[in-house]
């Protein structure tokens, strides 16, 4: 009798185990996740609040005349003049190779974000997965603030990055991505200086931080680098240390609104001892938003 009793019980611990791992199982496969509601719910307040009053205009050569002649250049090469003046910007990539740090795994991961203009934000969202378990980022400068934080299982913190250094790298990355959404080279809170016919500095301020960096162009006037050394790593220990950052991209192609724009990005920190790519992966597409 005592027997079955241990038997019966052992069943029913069995039972309860096989319904918890079917709900965690049912948990990781819906498509809802707290992480992505709170970006989406960010990009749907950032969209109907704080979009750049355009009113209709589209971009001249002469909006660009004050800025250095390679960056004129490059904007006329890839047929911004005549197009209508965006509010924001939405990059989305698939299938990157992303790591965290030398000596960690490498994950592959979808991509997608958005820049806003009127203001310096930058929101950015991480999808992946770690052994069949979902994995999530979310990477985001507004109000003068950036952080980083990664989620596993939807609801497991493995790291939330904040504080003065990530303020400031997060302003040098929506710096080096300035390029792509024109109406930012034009507000006043950045500014350039011409370094060479291929070469030119810009220097962002907001928030009471202040990031600059090199922007290098070929002979075709593409945008083929972008470096600084406002960006920090995080070390395994949390200490943070700057490290000189690069952003790379090439392999330039004509959107469905005739924007030339590179489909090939890898994001690099310069090691004393080597290069570290740790973003290395596809821009699938390239869009924008503009005011009502």
């Amino acid at each position: 009798m005592e027997w079955k009793l241990r038997k019966r019980k052992m069943f029913i611990i069995i039972g309860v185990l096989l319904v918890l791992i079917g709900i965690i199982l049912i948990w990781f496969h819906i498509p809802y996740s707290p992480v992505k509601s709170d970006f989406q719910n960010d990009i749907d307040s950032l969209m109907s609040e704080n979009l750049l009053t355009t009113n209709n205009e589209v971009f001249t050569e002469e909006d660009f005349s004050s800025l250095p002649v390679v960056i004129q250049k490059y904007i006329q090469s890839c047929g911004y003049i005549g197009t209508p003046k965006m509010s924001y910007l939405k990059m989305e990539y698939n299938n990157v190779d992303f790591s965290q740090g030398k000596n960690r795994p490498t994950l592959t991961i979808d991509y997608t974000q958005y820049n806003f203009i009127n203001e310096p934000c930058r929101m950015a969202l991480i999808d992946s997965s770690m052994f069949g378990i979902p994995f999530e980022g979310y990477d985001y400068y507004q109000n003068g603030l950036g952080g980083m934080k990664g989620v596993i299982a939807k609801a497991i913190t493995l790291f939330d990055q904040t504080g003065a250094d990530m303020d400031k790298a997060c302003l040098a990355t929506f710096l080096a991505e300035s390029l792509f959404a024109p109406t930012i080279l034009l507000q006043d809170y950045i500014t350039f200086e011409e370094i060479s016919d291929y070469e030119v500095k810009a220097t962002i301020t907001y928030g009471g931080q202040t990031a600059s960096g090199i922007f290098t162009f070929n002979e075709q006037y593409e945008m083929i680098s972008f470096t600084t050394n406002d960006r920090a790593v995080a070390g395994t220990d949390g200490s943070m240390e700057y490290i000189p950052w690069s952003a790379l991209c090439g392999d330039y192609k004509v959107s469905t609104n005739s924007i030339k724009y590179p489909s090939k990005f890898q994001a690099v920190w310069n090691y004393p001892d080597g290069d570290f790519v740790y973003f290395d992966g596809l821009i699938s597409e390239v869009s924008y938003g503009y005011a009502q």
